[in-house]
């Protein structure tokens, strides 16, 4: 009889760990579709027809040819290609006090915190000490007791340790981690988008306002030389040389300019106004000098990344995949839903009249096993799963939408800069030309040859045609920020002492 008896208790020894073995089989088990990373684009180039290659060159300060390079990549500061100090400084600042910065850095922790917590609170069994008490009476007629007397009212106190784990049979607590992971990823590369858009805005804001400090500048000197040529015009029409209708066209051109310069110092505070709060700063109290467009260097070559590449390096990219990442998990969740749902619990402890004799015996013990399996939810569970896959599809169709815009950003930065630099290679030589035509009219009113007048308008068309030169080179500036923007901002460079401005 003992060999029996000894196989009967180690079959009922055994049972525990075959639990345990099966627990741990169901959960690595994980319902829902795992997920694959979308395929990048298939496209080679990112125009219709020749893609650019390199830019037309013309002389002056950025006119230099531009050439698109495939195999260069963007330096993480890529702003520092322009080698101004002065945009170098801004776009630090900014990056170091934008409270946009803060925000996205604030919910990244969050976002870390609340995967911490959820991975505690299913990964592990939780465990919970109780301790308590209570004053009582028992009314034994109640119980079924009637010949017995009632207890007189007595102290109880309980001290109890309570064990519970919910077994991840089929992946729902697996899946929603999954979710929470690729949460905090999204915001991760949201935090990255934030640092790219931000210096980028910092980078046209101060080309824009170097530009209309620029405008503003040329257009003073070209109306004080009009206000000049209509005074000359009054003393002409008194000695009758010219016709009425000449000094009041003058008059018109110089009320035209004269209306003018207040739109373009309104846009100069405007833009003046929004950098300061890029940088963190109220407008009051910002001091933004305007840099010069000549402190601005060209790059002369431009990183240009294969379509396929730019889904990985975009962080608006990656953002949209996170959250097709989640997506996907929230599937696994809804359809971990339809199954079982195994709870193990556990509590050890005492209860005792006297507080003193807590701690010298074990008295109350509980083991429990909980299988719950949804039945009947009037088609709730299945309708959420429906649900997370419609939500699923449409983060899919986000994903391309994302991957669409970035090829289009792309593309119009390389049209932009293949047509801005035939625009400034006309505009400088239209520059050129009146600036010979100007020397040439210097020459013959200081021999005698040409009126006052005709040097003052030969002035006037100079600097009109320098002022539209330096718009074309403040949009080619602009235009090359906004390529190394829509390339990703080579945020994969940073190192660890690079990754925050100091």
């Amino acid at each position: 009889m003992k060999p029996a008896i000894m196989r009967v208790r180690r079959r009922r020894a055994a049972r525990p760990a075959w639990c345990l073995a099966i627990c741990a089989t169901l959960g690595a088990c994980a319902v829902g579709p795992d997920f694959q990373a979308p395929a990048a684009p298939a496209v080679q180039q990112y125009t219709p027809g020749l893609q650019p290659q390199a830019t037309a060159a013309s002389s002056g300060a950025g006119g230099a040819a531009q050439q698109f390079d495939a195999g260069m990549d963007i330096p993480a500061q890529w702003w520092q290609l322009f080698h101004c100090a002065q945009l170098d400084a801004l776009v630090r600042t900014a990056l170091a006090n934008s409270p946009q910065i803060a925000q996205a850095k604030a919910t990244l922790r969050q976002a870390g915190a609340t995967l911490e917590a959820e991975t505690g609170a299913t990964r592990y069994p939780r465990a919970d000490l109780q301790l308590g008490g209570a004053r009582q009476q028992i009314d034994t007629t109640a119980l079924g007791i009637p010949h017995v007397p009632p207890a007189g009212p007595f102290n109880l106190y309980n001290a109890s340790l309570n064990v519970s784990y919910t077994v991840d049979a089929f992946g729902a607590n697996s899946r929603m981690l999954e979710g929470l992971q690729a949460q905090a990823q999204n915001q991760a590369e949201e935090l990255q988008a934030a640092r790219l858009a931000l210096a980028g805005n910092v980078v046209t804001a101060a080309i824009r306002q170097a530009a209309l400090h620029a405008q503003i500048d040329s257009s003073e000197r070209m109306l004080e030389l009009q206000r000049q040529q209509l005074a000359i015009m009054a003393q002409r029409l008194a000695a009758g040389g010219i016709a009425e209708l000449d000094l009041k066209n003058q008059r018109t051109l110089v009320a035209q300019s004269e209306a003018g310069l207040p739109a373009l110092r309104q846009q100069m505070a405007q833009v003046t106004h929004q950098l300061a709060v890029y940088l963190g700063q109220a407008p009051g109290a910002a001091d933004l000098p305007p840099l010069e467009l000549d402190a601005l260097t060209l790059p002369e070559r431009l990183p240009l990344s294969l379509p396929s590449a730019l889904a990985r390096q975009r962080p608006d990219i990656r953002a949209a995949e996170a959250t097709l990442h989640q997506a996907s998990a929230q599937v696994g969740v809804a359809t971990a839903g339809l199954y079982p749902q195994l709870t193990l619990s556990g509590s050890a402890g005492a209860e005792q009249t006297h507080i003193a004799d807590i701690a010298n015996s074990l008295n109350v013990w509980s083991l429990g096993l909980k299988l719950m399996q949804p039945l009947f939810h009037g088609g709730e569970l299945r309708a959420r799963k429906r649900s997370a896959v419609a939500a699923y599809d449409a983060a899919a169709a986000g994903y391309q939408q994302t991957v669409l815009q970035a090829l289009q950003q792309v593309a119009d930065s390389l049209r932009a800069l293949e047509n801005d630099a035939l625009a400034l290679q006309a505009r400088t030589q239209a520059a050129e030309e009146s600036r010979n035509s100007l020397a040439i009219t210097v020459k013959q009113y200081r021999a005698g040859g040409v009126s006052h007048l005709s040097l003052l308008d030969a002035q006037r068309q100079s600097l009109q045609n320098d002022l539209e030169r330096t718009v074309a080179q403040a949009a080619r500036y602009t235009d090359t920020a906004a390529l190394l923007q829509a390339l990703g901002g080579g945020w994969w460079n940073q190192s660890g002492a690079a990754a925050e401005p100091h």
